[in-house]
């Protein structure tokens, strides 16, 4: 059932998001050659701590760690260990974070020093595909609108859309009502509804779309080891248009990045 949120609500969620945007901008700084991703839960997890709310990942569903840390052909679900990142390296980090009993969850695959070229143009593709299916997110269409502009993107550059999983409704629990795929058909799935706040999340391999768990119950990797990519939002649905509760700009402040990517999607211009 998909649980529509007031514009109460909706704010409230917009704070919880913003606090992991501002953990992935302080995050972005520490991404470098040498570190652990150890290094960089522990930094989150005191991070989000200092700002008043509650790591959300760590714990839920037992997993042990407040980041979800998966580099090279991990799509999901790594867990931080003690193994330093090399140049060349990508990670992708998934964050949570609960603050006035809503969530906040979405994701960033930051290079490690200088990345592949086709590996660079996996990232861009797949960035480039969460906005385009941000904007199918909207009055009158399904989830399967979403799926299929995401899935259309990501194909016609002979990238892998990954099947087993999916974005999802989120709120006071982590997953919520609906599933949003990357892959589908237009008009087909859930139909969107005036108040509704998902997560969009297109994980994208440059290879086979098939993938593996590792034994420890959470690692998902590419099934060719081939290199995957993953970048999130949390968006609600307002006056039957997408509008970000989330932002990559405290990334691109970090990294001095200049991009209007989001605009089309807020409400007022954010002030970082």
């Amino acid at each position: 059932m998909i649980i529509p949120k007031t514009a109460e609500e909706i704010e409230l969620m917009r704070e919880s998001a913003l606090i992991v945007s501002k953990t992935l901008g302080m995050l972005a700084a520490e991404v470098k050659p040498g570190v652990t991703s150890l290094h960089l839960d522990k930094l989150a997890e005191e991070f989000i701590r200092d700002h008043d709310a509650i790591p959300g990942f760590l714990g839920l569903y037992d997993f042990p760690n407040t980041l979800c840390m998966s580099p090279n052909a991990q799509v999901v679900h790594g867990i931080p260990n003690d193994t330093p990142y090399e140049e060349g390296d990508i990670i992708s980090i998934d964050c949570g974070a609960i603050k006035n009993g809503f969530y906040g969850d979405h994701a960033y695959t930051f290079p490690v020093g200088e990345i592949a070229p086709e590996v660079e143009q996996l990232l861009k593709v797949t960035k480039e595909s969460l906005y385009v299916g941000i904007a199918q997110f909207k009055k009158g269409n399904r989830t399967g609108d979403v799926g299929y502009a995401i899935q259309q993107h990501c194909e016609q550059h002979g990238y892998g859309v990954v099947r087993e999983l999916v974005g999802h409704g989120l709120g006071r629990t982590m997953h919520e009502d609906p599933e949003m795929p990357n892959y589908g058909r237009r008009g087909r799935g859930k139909k969107f509804v005036e108040g509704m706040t998902v997560a969009i999340e297109p994980m994208i391999n440059l290879g086979t779309h098939r993938i593996e768990q590792l034994k420890d119950g959470w690692t998902i990797l590419t099934r060719d080891r081939k290199p995957s990519a993953h970048f999130e939002h949390n968006v609600a649905l307002v006056d039957g248009k997408p509008e970000l509760l989330s932002t990559f700009g405290y990334i691109y402040q970090a990294l001095g990045i200049e991009s209007d990517e989001e605009t089309p999607f807020r409400a007022a211009a954010l002030v970082l």
